[in-house]
């Protein structure tokens, strides 16, 4: 499986929070090619400010792996991480950073902070930023138009559907 096909499971989490009326981000952690964490925003459900789907995963993750650390597994999530979960990744040690669209109020990968690859922080990942960014995107802005009561816009096409 590519990025784009472990980006489009964590598009199915989001589609399955906004569904349960969480705001729709997605995530999933990948080991050996196999996805071994899901996550999706729980916020609301669990009254938990940590239940991001980034923490949902990573814990899920570490259930599976039993063990915190997950060295040599992939994160992707359809929203660039705050600085909590970001916090969460660097601890986890995690391998590479796979997130979409970029946050411009709360990204802390670069947008608003750049809390990941820090020169004074011991861990360094890889970061690719932007795949299938206007999709994901779109799907928070129609999420976020239709609570406000507006028309959502037109549905972007991905490159690879």
């Amino acid at each position: 499986m590519s990025d784009l096909d472990y980006l489009h499971a964590a598009i199915a989490e989001a589609q399955a929070a906004e569904a349960s009326g969480e705001v729709p981000v997605g995530a999933v952690v990948v080991h050996n090619g196999k996805i071994i964490g899901r996550g999706q925003n729980r916020v609301l459900r669990d009254s938990d400010p940590t239940a991001h789907a980034e923490i949902v995963a990573l814990r899920e993750a570490g259930l599976a792996q039993q063990n915190y650390r997950l060295e040599d597994c992939d994160l992707y999530v359809t929203l660039e991480p705050c600085a909590m979960c970001a916090g969460a990744i660097l601890h986890a040690r995690i391998r590479r950073l796979i997130y979409a669209a970029a946050d411009p109020k709360a990204g802390a990968c670069g947008s608003v902070l750049d809390v990941m690859n820090h020169p004074r922080l011991n861990h360094k990942l890889e970061v690719v930023s932007g795949l299938l960014a206007e999709e994901c995107g779109q799907m928070l802005s129609n999420f976020f138009l239709e609570r406000r009561g507006k028309k959502p816009l037109a549905q972007a096409n991905s490159a690879s559907d």
